[in-house]
């Protein structure tokens, strides 16, 4: 719930509002699952609505279940679904951002904004979805990072 602070702006009650999650469409949920594994995220439940034709997955990084999840929105019957920069992007804190997108690389991933500060690095989900990557404190520049040039849009 929001209340009115001073001068009319809102804030949110601690007590009670929480982020839960962030949804994105996929069309194929497999490959989406595989990628959000490949930086942390598990699979933590799942509703199929047999009326409404569609699934919804949570992913949650380890100790986030419930707190702060991913909602994947399947519909069983095939759509087109573009755009994925217009949405914005995820975010996840990551312990060693060298080590995730070197991960991600050798699963096909491509690295669109290489970590090459050694703080923050973009990757798309296989719906387009940008992915933001920050490393958990900061680790020293290092190649082949440090002069990986970018790659199409993030």
């Amino acid at each position: 719930m929001c209340k009115a602070g001073g001068g009319g702006s809102a804030a949110l009650d601690a007590a009670h509002d929480q982020f839960l999650h962030t949804m994105i469409r996929v069309s194929d949920p497999v490959a989406t699952i595989r990628f959000f594994e490949l930086i942390g995220l598990a699979e933590v439940r799942r509703i199929d609505n047999e009326q409404g034709r569609f699934t919804l997955i949570f992913l949650a990084a380890p100790g986030q279940e419930g707190l702060a999840e991913v909602e994947l929105t399947h519909n069983w019957d095939p759509q087109d679904y573009t755009g994925g920069r217009n949405f914005g992007h995820l975010a996840y804190r990551v312990d060693d951002i060298y080590a995730t997108c070197q991960a991600l690389m050798d699963a096909g991933v491509t690295i669109n904004r290489p970590p090459r500060d050694g703080h923050m690095a973009f990757v798309r989900s296989p719906d387009g979805i940008s992915v933001e990557l920050l490393q958990h404190g900061h680790l020293p520049a290092q190649e082949p990072w440090a002069s990986m040039p970018n790659t199409g849009s993030w």
